[in-house]
């Protein structure tokens, strides 16, 4: 299965929108990709980069478009 690395912009809580940028075989390659897109981008920027490892680009997009609930963090774990 490829991995494949997606930017992610946020507008609302409701709204994901995810830009493709490529697909890899290895975990080391798409790895590259996803930290030189992450050092190009501005801090204040809004914008995401994610890799996922999937069967193919649909179930990637829908993994990350799931809404998780946050963790919730006990008190002796602060």
């Amino acid at each position: 299965m490829p991995y494949y690395v997606f930017k992610i912009t946020q507008p609302t809580e409701l709204i994901k929108n995810l830009d493709f940028q490529d697909s890899f075989e290895e975990y080391k390659e798409a790895r590259e990709l996803a930290r030189s897109l992450r050092k190009a981008l501005p801090l204040d920027s809004g914008v995401t980069v994610k890799m996922q490892f999937a069967a193919n680009q649909l179930a990637a997009e829908e993994i990350l478009m799931e809404k998780r609930e946050e963790k919730i963090v006990m008190e002796w774990e602060k």
